[in-house]
């Protein structure tokens, strides 16, 4: 991807035409940049694997509110939880729980 050295714009590709060579041009502005030897077109970038983030840590959810609900797990009645818009606008939120049993500790959401 090639972009534009007078405006941003993202080049377009222009293939050969009788005596013109390929080229990339603007869109945008008149901005031309011929080509004097041939290009290789790579169509994948190898992709590299992120490090997983947790979205809530133990200690954070630990300092959530408390609610009554039954655990999946343990059957305990109370968990912590925390809210999260995961999803678009007009979703509800989604709720995070951890059962407040120091022994369970599960999770699970809503």
């Amino acid at each position: 991807m090639e972009f534009c050295p007078t405006c941003g714009t993202m080049l377009q590709y222009e293939l050969p035409h009788m005596d013109r060579p390929s080229r990339f041009s603007c869109p945008a502005c008149p901005y031309v940049c011929n080509m004097e030897s041939r290009v290789k077109i790579k169509r994948k970038q190898p992709l590299s694997k992120k490090e997983i983030q947790p979205i809530f840590t133990q200690d954070a959810m630990m300092e959530g509110p408390q609610t009554e609900v039954t655990c999946p797990a343990c059957k305990h009645g109370k968990a912590v939880y925390h809210e999260l818009q995961t999803r678009s606008a007009d979703e509800p939120m989604t709720i995070f729980y951890m059962c407040a049993n120091k022994n369970c500790k599960h999770r699970w959401n809503e």
